[in-house]
Order: C-alpha cells, then structure tokens, then sequence
C-alpha cells in the first residue's frame, strides 16, 4: 500500500510540477529578454524598466492572493468532487479581480509619472520608465483575467495547457521585443515603448489561449449568477482564509517593494545589479514556486477527500523535496555568475555589485524554497494562512525594511551592506516556520467546516 502511495504521490506531483516549473521559467524569461535587449540601448534603458515593472509585481500580490483563495477551496472541491461549488469559485475570483485590474490599468494609463517617481528620484529613470508604464498598462488587464482562468485550469487537471500558453506568450514576447525595440522587419524603431507593446500583445494572446482551453476542454463557465450573486457560504470561506493570505501577500509585496525602492535610491549602479539579479533569483526559483502550486493541490486534494493522514505523509515528503531542491538551485544561482557577467555589459562598479549579488543568492534561494513551499503550498491547502500573515509581516516590516532602511540612509553603510540586510527575510523566519509545519495544524478539511 505504501508502495502504490508513493507512486501515485510521485506521478501526481511530477504531473503538476514538471509543467508548472517549465510555465515559470518560460514567464521569467520576459525580464530576461527586456533586460539583454535593453542593455543595447543603455544601461539606463534597463534600470528604467527594471524599475518600472515593480507595478507588476505589486498587480501580480493581488490577483494571486485571489487566485490563491480560489485554489485553495477549488483544490478540495475538487477532491470532494464537486463542481458546482468549482464554478462559483471562478465567478467570484472574477469579481474580486475586476476592480483591481481596473485601478492598476488606470494609474499606469493616466499616471504614469507619479507611479516612477516611487521607486526612483532618478529624473533620466523616471522619464525612461513613464512610456513603459502607459503602454504596458493593457497588459495588466489580461494578465488578471488570464490568472483567473488559469487557475480554474490547473485545479480541474490542465496543467499543461496553461504552460503552453505561457509558451506561447513568452515566444511571442521575445520575438516582438526585438521588433518593436530595433524596429526590424518594417516596424518603427520604438525602444522602451517597444518592449512594453510587445508585451501587451503577448499576454493579450495568452488570454485568448486560455480563454479557448476554457471554453473547449472544460464544462465551467464564467456565469452571471456567480459573479453578480454571491453565495455567501462561499464568500466566508473565501475571506476567512483568503484574507490572511490577502494581507500577507500585500505587506510582504509592499516591503519587498521597499527594497527595491531603496535599492533604486542608491545609484544607477545598484539599481542596475539589483535588477539583474532579481531576474536571475526568479529564474533559479522556478521549480521552487512550482512545488508550492503544486503543494496546494496535492494536499488540498488529499483534504478535501477527508483522506488527512495521507495529506500529513505528502506534507512530510514534500518538504524533504523542497529543501534538496533549495540547496541546489542555491548552488545554481551562485555558479551563474561567471556566466551572467560574461553576457552583461555593465559599468565596473555594476559587476562587482552584482558578481556579491549572485555569491548571496546561494542561502537566499533555500530560504525562498522551504518557506513558499511551506507558508504558500502546505500551509495555504489547509487554510492555515493566518501563521504566514503574522511570519512574514513581522519579519518584513519589524526588521528588514526599517534596518535596511536605516542602513541606507542614516547609517550610510555600504550598498552591499544594505543588500545582505534586504536579502535576510527568508532566512530569518525558516526555524519558526519549520517548528509550525511540525504542529500540523495545516492538516484540516476547511469545504466541511461549518462557518459561523
């Protein structure tokens, strides 16, 4: 029995977890391609959009503590198998979104300067970021509704199809890049705007893609009813155990913002490194992030079924799996810096910057790994979301953005100082959230609960 227990673990993960790692490699790729493209241009060119895609990140905490409450209770649904209660998720992951994309789309449309202007003083920074910004606004739009919809995807078993249209966009994104911004095959010569329109389109066609999987693969529909008429035994499920997550993700979000509005504040040089490394921290991470989505379903799934003590086994083997996963993807990410600063062409003081970077990314890679396993995979199945909303927000905001802030600008230490102190989150917090794992007060079927 334990035998076939294994074997099914191991194929249902793998399922997940192969395409899931491929989907985040391919969607941090886009940075990637902005980046060496950029840098053409000017070192400047780079830092502008590094900076400037700050706003996806924050646009990307909402809509994935959205998407993350809708997995979390479709996972064991689904489970339970139940798809009708799967149905009304969706609708209300759609309705919870709507706003939010519509505020992000309207600063960056309307507003566009004064959204540089919080993360650099940099007056070439913020002039080379604001046609980024306006441009790349219709791509939050699609983004959101294409997180809505791949989330429906992943929990019903169509995991490869989300990663074939991440595929899809990013190939398109780094074709139309070099179009756009060196205006080859007859296009105009458009630089930063360039980057920005190829990504528009991009994640435009990754929408479609996962609009026609939708409608073609499954029988869930987006209905009126469930976005309009709420079931409010759904809706306190879903702020019950999304809202932690909810505030977490923002907190965490905005203090992990902080950093790179602190970071932007220290020079061109360190702005520069700090971007680069950044993009090679979420390439090395994305099988990391791959285990924690897939943790989610796997273990929501085993809940939701009632089947807890087997929800408890995979817990234990999952987090085995993330720590040897940590400590090589740690290894990778230090191992890259040769090659990494071989392709880039920066100032001196911006290799030396970003050659110590990469050195650091070593422990911080396996911190990253047990603990978005842990606090957004296991934790999160169970709806135990409230332990990572107090873990990370003290963390956050009670040490790293003060000291590092501190650091920076009364202390006036070293930019390497302040980045080893910006870069100690994920470390700090692992034995608190390893001893909180050992309670197992994770291992809790949430769809029976009754709510009070």
């Amino acid at each position: 029995m334990q035998t076939g227990n294994d074997t099914s673990f191991r194929k249902k993960l793998l399922s997940l977890i192969l395409p899931m790692t491929l989907q985040n490699f391919v969607f941090a790729l886009v940075p990637v391609s902005d980046a060496i493209m950029l840098l053409f241009l000017s070192q400047e060119s780079m830092a502008a959009v590094s900076l400037a895609t700050q706003v996806v990140l924050v646009l990307t905490l909402f809509v994935m503590s959205i998407t993350a409450g809708g997995s979390m209770l479709a996972a064991q649904y689904w489970g339970k198998g139940d798809t009708s209660s799967i149905e009304k998720v969706f609708g209300y992951m759609f309705t919870l979104s709507l706003p939010v994309m519509i505020v992000f789309f309207g600063c960056a449309m309307f507003m566009p300067e004064g959204v540089m202007r919080v993360f650099t003083d940099v007056p070439e920074l913020i002039e080379n970021g604001v046609p980024y910004i306006r441009i790349a606004s219709f791509s939050y739009v699609f983004m959101t509704l294409a997180s809505v919809f791949e989330t429906l995807l992943k929990n019903v078993g169509f995991v490869k199809q989300c990663t074939i249209a991440s595929v899809v966009i990013v190939f398109l994104n780094i074709v139309l890049n070099a179009v756009f911004i060196f205006g080859l095959l007859g296009a105009p010569e458009m630089g930063i705007a360039g980057a920005a329109l190829a990504t528009a389109i991009s994640n435009g066609t990754g929408f479609i893609l996962c609009l026609i999987f939708n409608l073609k693969l499954t029988k869930f529909r987006l209905r009126l009813k469930n976005i309009f008429h709420i079931d409010m035994d759904l809706r306190q499920r879903f702020s019950k155990y999304t809202l932690p997550y909810l505030l977490n993700q923002l907190l965490w979000g905005f203090g992990f913002t902080m950093i790179t509005v602190i970071m932007g504040h220290l020079g061109t040089d360190a702005a520069t490194a700090n971007g680069i490394a950044a993009i090679v921290k979420d390439l090395v991470s994305c099988l990391c992030f791959a285990i924690a989505g897939g943790s989610v379903i796997v273990i929501g799934n085993e809940l939701g079924a009632g089947r807890l003590d087997t929800a408890k086994e995979y817990g234990d083997k999952l987090l085995k799996i993330t720590i040897i996963s940590g400590i090589i993807l740690g290894v990778v990410a230090a191992a890259s810096a040769p090659v990494i600063l071989y392709f880039v062409h920066l100032t001196e003081t911006a290799e030396h910057y970003l050659l110590i970077m990469l050195l650091m990314c070593s422990y911080y890679i396996l911190g990253r790994s047990i603990n978005s396993t842990l606090i957004g995979g296991i934790f999160s199945a169970g709806g135990d979301t409230r332990f990572g909303f107090i873990c990370d927000t003290l963390t956050m905001w009670a040490f790293i953005v003060p000291f590092g802030y501190l650091s920076a600008f009364v202390f006036n230490w070293p930019v390497m100082v302040v980045y080893f102190i910006l870069n100690l989150d994920e470390i700090v917090k692992i034995p608190v959230v390893i001893l909180h794992y050992r309670k197992y007060k994770w291992v809790k079927n949430i769809i029976n609960e009754e709510m009070k």
